[in-house]
């Protein structure tokens, strides 16, 4: 059964920074996208970043360009999100996302999700 599991999300002033993780287990994930998705209070899901299997050109919302850093370990099955000079429009549940695919974008019907870390940042 494949899970992915989402952490390092809590309470932080602006300014600050996070980094959060999302260990994916129950398969290989070989040439599989991992990414990030958030939701806000009251506004529909939003991607975030994207990183291919080979790591090579991850992939950003241009919201957070420059602030966010995506990468992964593949022997740890596990992809990071740092977070840096967060304001309090980066409020939101933080959704880790997988997608068999060789390239570095989660589009469409993506098949995993995790539950999600709720980050907030306060003013």
């Amino acid at each position: 059964q494949v899970q992915l599991v989402e952490s390092g999300g809590g309470l932080v002033q602006a300014g600050g920074s996070l980094r959060l993780s999302c260990a994916a287990s129950g398969r290989s994930f070989s040439n599989y996208a991992m990414g990030w998705f958030r939701q806000a209070p009251g506004k529909e899901r939003e991607f975030v970043a994207s990183i291919s299997w080979s790591r090579s050109s991850p992939y950003y919302a241009d919201s957070v360009k420059g602030q966010f850093t995506i990468s992964r370990n593949n022997t740890k099955n596990t992809v990071y999100l740092q977070m840096s000079s967060l304001i309090p429009e980066d409020t939101a549940v933080y959704y880790c996302a997988a997608d068999r695919t060789t390239n570095n974008r989660l589009t469409g019907t993506i098949p995993y999700w995790g539950k999600g870390t709720l980050v907030i940042v306060s003013s």
